[in-house]
């Protein structure tokens, strides 16, 4: 792990409780690491993890950085304070969308574990940007690998459907604020757990997918 102290910090004001998953969205990895330790940009996360696998800590865990925003999770806002941010290099839906390297996710579960071990945060809170803001964000996107993060623990996944109930419950019971825009919530809920439809619709698919994980959340 490679130390890039940024400025952009101050102190927590709650336990922490959520993991919060984002992608850069920068032409390069040096870009993202400069903006992230400009004082004047006050943006920050935890960490960064490059397409190599390199990690750099920007701020310490038991410091608040600035990478939530207006942020929502179960019931939750302003997430900053509670959460641990990892920023995941990749160019972004703006500057040409790629799949992550498997060196590249084998760190980001190596990280993650480590954060996990420090933190009593539970699976269900181990969330993309777009979950916590959907009406804003759309990192990291439908081509992050959910699924190998849950197979090794890391947050919740499944590839089951059930029968399609109210939809618009089961996402507000799994943590999305459904009190934004329909298409928004729904688009991010598929970025992350129906990356194969992302159609930003409430159909057949979505529903039973929702409800199947509502049943998972539940239990987590």
């Amino acid at each position: 792990m490679i130390l890039r102290p940024s400025p952009n910090f101050d102190e927590r004001d709650a336990a922490v409780e959520f993991l919060v998953l984002h992608y850069t969205g920068m032409p390069t990895a040096q870009s993202a690491i400069d903006l992230l330790r400009s004082p004047e940009a006050k943006v920050s996360s935890h960490y960064v993890v490059d397409e190599d696998g390199t990690v750099y800590c920007l701020v310490p865990e038991e410091k608040r950085a600035w990478h939530a925003g207006i942020s929502y999770w179960r019931g939750h806002r302003m997430l900053n304070g509670a959460s641990v941010g990892i920023e995941i290099v990749n160019p972004g839906h703006e500057w040409g969308y790629r799949p992550f390297p498997a060196a590249q996710m084998d760190a980001v579960r190596e990280l993650c574990r480590g954060i996990l071990s420090r933190h009593p945060i539970p699976a269900r809170n181990v969330v993309a940007h777009s979950d916590i803001a959907p009406n804003r964000k759309q990192d990291p996107g439908e081509l992050f690998g959910w699924k190998g993060l849950a197979e090794a623990g890391i947050g919740v996944w499944t590839d089951e459907f059930a029968s399609p109930g109210n939809v618009r419950a089961d996402l507000a019971a799994i943590g999305y604020d459904v009190s934004l825009p329909e298409r928004d919530v729904v688009l991010a809920f598929q970025r992350h757990f129906l990356p194969q439809n992302l159609s930003g619709v409430v159909d057949f698919a979505t529903g039973g997918r929702a409800a199947a994980l509502r049943a998972l959340v539940d239990r987590a």
